[in-house]
């Protein structure tokens, strides 16, 4: 049996092992349970990746890493930069690839966190633009840095159901085919209402409700399922759509 035999036996076997993940019920809500109580706790911000604060869960780290292996991309375009570690992230693993180039979007990046991301040593692979992610100015900036180069985009900022699904319509088709749109935080439609008194978005308005419509308006899409029947924990259920025309 040859080496590539045995691997695609083992990825079959993967998938088998991961679509049965997705249907056991006890094994998902479990995974569920588990995300609502560690969320009380803030457990997605106690992580950071060379210094910065990524505030992601590790398993969603994990799979930024197989796309952006996967698909090679020149450019990834993140909205929301928090504290940069994520961008951060994503220049390190296009730096081990040897290629490729990083755009933060942020409405306010604050001077502690500009600095910090500037004096890294990732920010070769780096550049920020401050300012709303959906200000049509913005945009076409944007898509200016975006043409002619494979993209992989990730949306992470205001989690409104209108914002997030404007941003959709501004740049989901700068991603190239086979490539992903990754819509952070679409678990907010699965968690209590309670949860977020002092936010605009919550349950039936959220970055998940944005992605149903949006579905619904465009077909160049489709959500990776086997992405998040592998994750389980996720905050993007629904949130991995990769194009597919």
């Amino acid at each position: 049996m040859t080496d590539n035999t045995i691997n695609k036996a083992f990825e079959a076997e993967c998938r088998e092992q991961i679509a049965q993940q997705g249907d056991d019920q006890k094994l998902t809500g479990l995974a569920r349970d588990f995300f609502n109580e560690s969320a009380k706790h803030k457990y997605s911000y106690h992580f950071s990746w060379m210094g910065r604060p990524i505030i992601q869960l590790p398993q969603d780290m994990m799979a930024m890493q197989e796309i952006i292996w996967q698909v090679k991309p020149d450019l990834v375009i993140e909205c929301g930069i928090a504290h940069g570690g994520s961008i951060i992230y994503y220049a390190s693993l296009l730096e081990l690839q040897g290629h490729g180039e990083v755009l933060g979007i942020d409405l306010d990046i604050r001077a502690h966190n500009r600095e910090a991301i500037e004096s890294h040593p990732m920010s070769k692979r780096i550049s920020m633009i401050e300012g709303s992610s959906i200000d049509p100015a913005i945009a076409a900036q944007v898509r200016a840095a975006a043409e002619g180069k494979k993209v992989i985009l990730v949306l992470d900022s205001n989690h409104t159901h209108d914002h997030v699904l404007e941003e959709l319509r501004l740049y989901a088709p700068l991603v190239s085919v086979d490539s992903y749109c990754v819509v952070m935080d679409t678990v907010v439609e699965d968690m209590p209402a309670d949860f977020f008194p002092d936010r605009p978005w919550g349950p039936g308005d959220n970055p998940k409700t944005a992605v149903w419509k949006y579905l619904e308006e465009n077909k160049d899409f489709e959500i990776d399922q086997q992405m998040q029947n592998k994750l389980l924990i996720t905050v993007a259920p629904d949130g991995y759509l990769r194009r597919v025309r």
